[in-house]
């Protein structure tokens, strides 16, 4: 009887081995099925693990039980945010069970291939591409010819230059909506542009109330004028009728000038609001400057 009882006892107990949470257990047991198994060792199955074999299989001598858990994973496609619970699955399978269909040339963050893992975010960018006709302008270029009716530094336009146009083919790629690049497929030209033609003064000397002027080069300018504020000017001197103000820059300090409806002056003073083609002449009381307002002379800078 003794024997018979002990045979019929390690009949019973079975050798398994549980495989689970990054943990090998190996034990004897007399339960029946994988899930009694698991239970006894308070092994949680959530719906979505993976146990093989299945919890209702019988328990054989020396049985393997795998536990694979499975884990969150984020699929943002179409401008929503989708979430999967799974075990590890190809990154294509993934998008299946979320039901996201790819498109040809669509851009995916993870290679289809790779196996999913624990709080991945995959990323689907939709690509699509669409061909244009468009009209583009091209520029015109500026041709510059002396002109000896006009004094250096000066600048006329003697002819205006037209744009040309051209017929462009382009495909147009769009991520998720928005354009990201234009390529040419094709381009035809509908019309050459016409280059603007500039005259460049070359006189460098002029008579002006019967005097000669040689001068470096001409400008046209915005000039205002001021008077007796107290200061002397920037460079020191007493303020007087025939100093003016400039933006160093353009005029250097120093400079002897000859300006229509002033007269003769020199460049002496410098103000913050005086920049660019700007001066500001000297004038004896602030009636002066209100008559004299704010008007556009020419300025000969003189050598």
């Amino acid at each position: 009887m003794i024997t018979l009882s002990l045979v019929t006892y390690f009949c019973l107990e079975k050798s398994v081995t549980i495989k689970a949470d990054g943990k090998v257990i190996e034990q004897n047991t007399f339960k029946k099925t994988v899930g009694e198994v698991l239970e006894v060792n308070n092994i949680r199955i959530n719906p979505h693990d993976q146990v093989t074999p299945g919890l209702q299989t019988k328990i054989k001598e020396n049985t393997t039980i795998t536990v694979i858990r499975a884990f969150p994973v984020t699929i943002i496609a179409d401008g929503e945010s989708r979430e999967i619970i799974s075990i590890p699955v190809k990154v294509k399978n993934a998008l299946q069970k979320a039901k996201v269909n790819l498109g040809e040339k669509d851009l995916i963050s993870a290679n289809l291939e790779d196996l999913t893992y624990k709080g991945q975010v995959i990323k689907v960018t939709r690509v699509t591409e669409k061909n244009m006709e468009i009209t583009a302008s091209l520029p015109f270029s500026r041709e510059f010819v002396n002109d000896n009716r006009l004094e250096v530094g000066l600048t006329r336009t003697i002819s205006r230059g037209i744009p040309g146009q051209v017929r462009q083919m382009v495909k147009v790629t769009y991520h998720d909506g928005k354009e990201v690049k234009r390529e040419m497929l094709s381009s035809e030209l509908i019309r050459q542009p016409v280059n603007e033609v500039v005259g460049k003064g070359t006189i460098t000397s002029v008579s002006r109330g019967g005097l000669r002027l040689d001068f470096h080069h001409a400008m046209v300018a915005e000039a205002t004028a001021y008077t007796y504020t107290g200061r002397n000017t920037a460079t020191g001197k007493r303020p007087a009728v025939g100093l003016v103000s400039v933006d160093p820059k353009v005029i250097p300090m120093g400079s002897r000038l000859y300006i229509e409806g002033y007269g003769f002056a020199t460049a002496a003073d410098r103000g913050s609001s005086i920049k660019g083609n700007k001066i500001d002449v000297f004038l004896e009381s602030k009636e002066a400057c209100r008559q004299w307002g704010r008007r556009t002379v020419k300025v000969y800078v003189l050598k």
